[in-house]
C-alpha cells in the first residue's frame, strides 16, 4: 500500500484505531502524538508500519460530526453521517426530553433523522403514537416497525431508505438495536470479529461506534452506538436553540422583539402557537428546560 492512501476509521479506543482500506482489509492504527480527534467514520490519511499495524498521519476534512457536550466533556458518535435513526420502542417508554436533544443534535449538524417507533405489535404501541403525534404533525418521518414480530416487512422498509448511505442507529437499550443489527446485517459477528482482532484479540473493547457494512460492495453502512443515560447540548447557544425545533420554526420571524427568548416576552409568537395548541405542551416543557440547562454557567 503507497503512503498516505485515505482509509476509513471503523471502530476507535483511545489512540487505538481500526482503519479500513480500499479493499476492504483492516488495520490496526496509532496516532502520532497523544492526543487524537478521530472518530468512527472519519476520512483519514495513515500508511502501514507493519503487515498488520499502521499509523494515522492526517484527519481529512468531515461534511458533518454528531456529538454531545456537557458540561464536562464532549463525546462524539461519528462523522460524515447521511442520516440518523433514532431507535424508540413502545416498551420501554422513551424519554421524550432525550429524543427531542437527538433531533436538535442532528439539526444542527445538518444530518437528516427519522424517528423508528419498534415493537408496534405489543399493547402499549397505541400511548407511544400519541406522545410521537406532535413530531408527525411538523413533518418528522416516523416509521412504525416491528422488528422481531415482522422482520420481513422490516427489511423490506428500511433497505430502500438506508441504501448508498451512512447511518448511524442511536437509542436507548432495550429498544431493540440489536435485532435491528441482526436483521439487517448478515454477517455482524464476522465484522465484529474482524475489527477485535485487528484491535488485538479485544483488548480495546469499551464501548465505541461499531461500523457495519449491509452490502459486498460496501456502499450502504449502519453504525451502531452505545447507549447513553444523558444527552447533553452545550454546543448550542441558548438564544439559536428554537431554530433547531422543527415546531418553532415557522413563528420564528413573527415575534414583537427580535432578540425574543420564547418564554415570556409579550408578543411572542411561539408562546401563541403554544396557547394555539400548534406546539406541543411537552415539545415546549423541553424546550423552556433546555434554555435553563444552556443558560445557566457550567458548575465546573
Amino acid at each position: 500500500m503507497k503512503p498516505g492512501q485515505i482509509g476509513l476509521v471503523v471502530r476507535g479506543h483511545g489512540r487505538h484505531y481500526v482503519v479500513e482500506d480500499d479493499n476492504g482489509e483492516r488495520v490496526h492504527c496509532l496516532t502520532r502524538g497523544k492526543k487524537s480527534d478521530c472518530v468512527v467514520g472519519d476520512r483519514v490519511r495513515w500508511q502501514r508500519t507493519s503487515d498488520h499495524e499502521g499509523v494515522i498521519d492526517k484527519l481529512e476534512p468531515r461534511r458533518n460530526l454528531l456529538f454531545r457536550q456537557d458540561e464536562w466533556k464532549t463525546k462524539s458518535f461519528a462523522a460524515n453521517l447521511d442520516r440518523l435513526l433514532v431507535l424508540v420502542a413502545a416498551e420501554p417508554q422513551f424519554s421524550e426530553s432525550q429524543l427531542t436533544r437527538a433531533l436538535i443534535a442532528a439539526d444542527t449538524a445538518g444530518i437528516t433523522t427519522d424517528i423508528l417507533l419498534n415493537k408496534t405489535d405489543l399493547p402499549q404501541a397505541e400511548a407511544a403514537r400519541q406522545r410521537l403525534a406532535p413530531y408527525k404533525a411538523m413533518g418528522q418521518r416516523v416509521l412504525e416497525l416491528s422488528l422481531k414480530g415482522r422482520p420481513d416487512e422490516a427489511r423490506d422498509t428500511l433497505m430502500p431508505l438506508l441504501e448508498n448511505q451512512a447511518t448511524l442507529v442511536l437509542g436507548p437499550s432495550g429498544t431493540g438495536k440489536s435485532t435491528l443489527i441482526n436483521l439487517l446485517v448478515p454477517n455482524a459477528g464476522a465484522q465484529v470479529g474482524e475489527i477485535s482482532q485487528a484491535l488485538n484479540s479485544g483488548r480495546h473493547t469499551t464501548t465505541t461506534t461499531q461500523w457495519y457494512w449491509l452490502d459486498d460492495r460496501r456502499e450502504t453502512a449502519l453504525l451502531d452506538s452505545p447507549g447513553f443515560q444523558e444527552f447533553g447540548l452545550r454546543q448550542i447557544p441558548a438564544p439559536e436553540l428554537a431554530s433547531h425545533m422543527a415546531d418553532f420554526k415557522p413563528y420564528l420571524g413573527d415575534c414583537r422583539f427580535h432578540n425574543c427568548s420564547h418564554r415570556h416576552e409579550p408578543g411572542c409568537a411561539v408562546l401563541v402557537a403554544v396557547e394555539a395548541g400548534k406546539i406541543s405542551p411537552s415539545r415546549y416543557r423541553i424546550y423552556d428546560e433546555l434554555w435553563q440547562e444552556l443558560s445557566s454557567p457550567p458548575r465546573y
